[in-house]
């Protein structure tokens, strides 16, 4: 037997004691040999453990960046009718309280502007009366002969009263989705008449970091959870929402419909049909007791959340490749920007949404910025970015239903945009003209040269969109197996 070294206390500890008995001899050797084989048992699951990661599906990794209100959470609502069903039916009634949300904002906005115009007629009549005829100059006098007189009536007054409990139902709802964001402070002018003094107008937005599964559940009913309730479950459920919704209806289409109304609408060139959650046209569908969300109105649903939310779920498209997609929604407004950089490691593809409807509006948050030139600074950034130079980047020219109306309506693009100088202005000119400038800014600025992808879209519309998504869908995965050296 090997005496061990007094100098080596390791050593000492492992030596056999002295004075060992063949049966202790025997029973240690038997102790030492079981722990052999548990510490082998865990080295082997460790390494089994590390060859299963190794061969995990690594999920899939998408951003959809672009500038706030530019589509990208109805495009994510449209992967979800698409591929994420089960999801998409489960969060459906819970939508039903953000359509309402919509409709009231709606109705108070056009509420609003007909208010702003009678209170300014009121005090235009009150400066005429207190005038006499040596007060007033000739300029004067031409530029009240300009001003439009707006005849209004007791009917408009009547509105004014019948729809106001629309605002006490508008804080209720804001409640019962959560704290409020004042992230963004909109700016509203009147393009047909700068010397309007400015409206602040809030946007009501909600904090959530898992997109809005959080914010749906708290609008959620035990009724609206499992199976599709019955006539009597809904009717039980019907709150305070649905009862003012219901008593102001007629007063809400007739608010809409009204000429005068239209009229003001008109002279300040507002065209509030065309912006994201716009519902005035449905008063009658969804001002209804047993009003159940379409697909088409959860796309079109507007809600704003602050920050990044972060979309999971299963492609079910019945492929055999079953992967975890990660969509991640950023902010568009320019205080939400800083965060995109943070999320650009080992992502697969981006879909950056451009709305080149927008040609002839300006920035939320800066209103001396036109949005289309914004959307080219935000896509030069995006594809010159070292970090992205392997990423897939796909853009959708979005909102291409809204370009066609404005090209109907005769908006000349070239008053906003110069170089579009004497093209044919018509809606595909101007969507190639702007294509081009998409285009070569990609060629220009990309680090490494790579495939441009680029589609048309008008994101609401879901038939069209699916088509779309198809396509995308496919390009997207294999990017995924090429960046996982799968193929």
């Amino acid at each position: 037997m090997v005496r061990a070294s007094l100098d080596d206390p390791l050593a000492f500890a492992l030596s056999p004691p002295p004075n060992e008995t063949p049966e202790q001899k025997s029973a240690r050797e038997h102790a030492e040999a079981e722990a052999r084989k548990t510490s082998e048992a865990i080295d082997e699951q460790i390494r089994q453990e590390k060859i299963a990661l190794k061969k995990k599906k690594k999920p899939v990794k998408i951003l959809l960046l672009g500038q706030s209100e530019s589509g990208k959470s109805a495009t994510l609502k449209n992967f979800q009718l698409q591929y994420a069903k089960d999801q998409w039916l489960e969060e459906r009634l819970a939508w039903r309280a953000v359509i309402y949300l919509n409709l009231i904002r709606n109705a108070l906005q056009v509420l609003d502007i007909l208010q702003q115009a009678m209170s300014q007629t009121n005090k235009d009549r009150c400066a005429s009366s207190s005038l006499t005829t040596a007060d007033i100059s000739d300029s004067d006098g031409e530029h009240r002969s300009h001003t439009t007189v707006y005849k209004f009536t007791d009917k408009h007054r009547l509105l004014k009263l019948r729809l106001a409990p629309l605002r006490t139902v508008l804080v209720d709802l804001e409640k019962r989705l959560g704290p409020g964001s004042q992230e963004i402070q909109a700016i509203s002018r009147s393009l047909s008449d700068p010397t309007e003094s400015r409206v602040r107008l809030r946007e009501f937005g909600v904090s959530s970091n898992n997109g809005w599964k959080s914010i749906l559940d708290k609008l959620r009913s035990p009724a609206e959870t499992g199976s599709r309730p019955s006539s009597k479950q809904r009717e039980e459920g019907r709150d305070e929402v649905t009862d003012v919704l219901l008593g102001c209806k007629d007063d809400m289409k007739s608010l809409w419909q009204d000429p005068v109304v239209k009229q003001i609408l008109s002279h300040r060139r507002s065209k509030i049909e065309d912006a994201s959650g716009f519902f005035l046209d449905d008063v009658d569908r969804i001002a209804s007791p047993d009003y159940e969300p379409a697909d088409d109105d959860i796309v079109r649903a507007r809600l704003r959340t602050v920050g990044v939310q972060e979309h999971r779920f299963m492609m079910d498209a019945g492929q055999s490749l079953a992967l975890e997609w990660i969509m991640y929604d950023f902010g568009g407004t320019r205080s939400s920007r800083a965060l995109w950089a943070a999320f650009f490691d080992d992502v697969d593809t981006i879909i950056f949404l451009a709305p080149i409807s927008c040609f002839d509006e300006r920035l939320r948050e800066d209103q001396d910025v036109n949005r289309l030139e914004d959307s080219l600074s935000l896509w030069r950034i995006v594809c010159s970015s070292p970090v992205l130079a392997k990423a897939q980047i796909i853009l959708f020219l979005n909102k291409c239903d809204i370009l066609h109306k404005k090209m109907k309506r005769g908006v000349a693009v070239r008053d906003y945009v110069p170089s579009f100088a004497d093209r044919k202005n018509d809606t595909m000119t101007v969507m190639k003209y702007f294509q081009q400038h998409f285009k070569e800014l990609f060629k220009s600025c990309s680090p490494e040269p790579r495939p441009f992808f680029v589609h048309f879209t008008s994101v609401i519309d879901t038939k069209a969109t699916a088509t779309t998504l198809s396509v995308v869908r496919e390009s997207v995965l294999r990017q995924h197996l090429q960046n996982a050296s799968l193929i």
